[in-house]
């Protein structure tokens, strides 16, 4: 199928065109002809399917049509709810391409700046609003946003919000929305309490789902490196001496350890940027911009920050530190081989997260191969007994059972659920090689 039989008008067909797009994801084909339909929609998609352009471009449609009632023409007309800074930035992007040739205004909003230049903007007429809850709020009780005109209404990453102890400012903004809208609904993963705030706010919704999170990018290739703790810088500038190795996003488990990471990559002349909880807004936007343009090789993030990080052709993916929620390490490497173009993940693994690897390899269904062809590799033996030693000293770091609770600010730890994707490699569940 392609964009010209979705029944869109010329103008976004024309933006489409001029952004070089003809062919629509599995879930724009889906969902787009139901949303302009005005159904509800449940979508159960990662980010890096195309699931942003799956609303974004009905909602234009949607909203171009000529209002009768001319007392809502500076009125926010839909309104798009999205847990992080980066995204939510990334979200209006979107609008912005493929609105180009309609007369809508859009904004986005969001903490850890002024707000004086989004509250000026409000005030002069937005039909389309981009925000993340705490300033959407804090706006809101200010008396700068009234959201009774609310025509479309999108919550993306829900299980996000939920993961990141927003999700009773989320039901604050809902119990806001006039009763009578369209409603949207996006989760990579629909846990009970997601299922719930689903039931609540959709009426006769229809279901899109693709790419579970259980399964992989098709074109991803992962390699596990086994290496002791304090060989990991070694190992990762070995790696990165690999100058076919253009840019990688490299992930870390906190934010102290993503700015070591950076500080020992510039050391040896290697040019690096870190995006974490702790950055300003300007700060995160800058590296990101520096990382697109390949001006900056490596970026280094935690789970948090890189939630909506959305790289063109971005080759590399390294996991410097394997996360604790085996979830997170498919949405860490979903980063890397997107819209059809090949990845490869690489991911450190010392004895102390052996059991995070056990419980990566049986939430994807396959052996992920290791890889000895480095100065650093450990044999399988002292893998194994290293593991056990952390764990009988109780160094091993709580496991998939052990998330942060539901109300816990992530910003501590930034060990949250992250983004999509992996391969099953012809040899994949086959036996290991181990070095001796």
């Amino acid at each position: 199928m392609l964009f010209n039989e979705l029944n869109l008008i010329e103008p976004i067909l024309n933006a489409l065109q001029t952004e070089g797009y003809t062919q629509p994801t599995p879930i724009q084909e889906q969902s787009i002809p139901s949303i302009l339909q005005g159904r509800d929609l449940l979508g159960c998609a990662q980010t890096g399917t195309g699931k942003t352009a799956a609303f974004a471009i009905p909602m234009l449609q949607l909203l171009s049509k000529p209002h009768t009632n001319t007392k809502v023409h500076k009125a926010i007309k839909a309104l798009i709810l999205t847990p992080t800074r980066e995204l939510a930035i990334q979200i209006e992007e979107s609008f912005k391409a493929y609105g180009r040739n309609l007369p809508l205004k859009h904004l986005v909003i969001f903490g850890g700046v002024g707000q004086k230049a989004q509250t000026d903007a409000l005030h002069r007429g937005v039909d389309i609003l981009v925000a993340t809850p705490g300033r959407l709020l804090d706006l809101m009780n200010q008396g700068f946003v009234n959201l009774r005109d609310i025509e479309i209404f999108v919550l993306d990453e829900a299980d996000r919000m939920l993961d990141m102890g927003f999700i009773h400012d989320v039901k604050k903004v809902i119990a806001k929305l006039p009763a009578k809208r369209q409603t949207l609904f996006f989760s990579a993963t629909m846990p009970k309490e997601i299922q719930t705030l689903a039931n609540t706010i959709l009426t006769d919704p229809i279901k899109v789902e693709v790419t579970p999170v259980s399964s992989t990018a098709e074109k991803i290739q992962q390699q596990i490196f086994f290496v002791e703790k304090n060989d990991k810088k070694g190992l990762l500038l070995h790696i990165l001496k690999d100058k076919t190795i253009e840019t990688a996003l490299v992930f870390a488990r906190t934010k102290h350890g993503s700015d070591r990471i950076v500080k020992d990559l510039i050391k040896v002349g290697i040019k690096a940027e870190a995006i974490h909880g702790n950055k300003s807004q300007n700060a995160r936007q800058r590296a990101l911009t520096n990382f697109k343009a390949k001006t900056t090789r490596i970026l280094v993030a935690t789970d948090i920050a890189a939630r909506g990080i959305d790289v063109d052709e971005l080759a590399h993916v390294i996991n410097y530190e394997l996360p604790n929620i085996p979830e997170t390490y498919v949405h860490r490497i979903g980063r890397t081989g997107r819209a059809g173009l090949s990845g490869t993940a690489f991911s450190f693994c010392d004895p102390e997260e052996k059991e995070f690897l056990d419980d990566i390899e049986k939430l994807i269904g396959l052996k992920i191969p290791v890889s000895e062809d480095h100065p650093y590799a450990m044999s399988w033996q002292s893998l194994m007994s290293g593991a056990a030693a952390a764990k009988s000293k109780g160094k091993v770091k709580p496991s998939r059972g052990a998330r942060p609770e539901r109300g816990a600010r992530p910003e501590r730890t930034e060990r949250q659920p992250n983004l999509s994707g992996a391969k099953k490699t012809p040899n994949g569940g086959g036996n290991r090689r181990w070095s001796k």
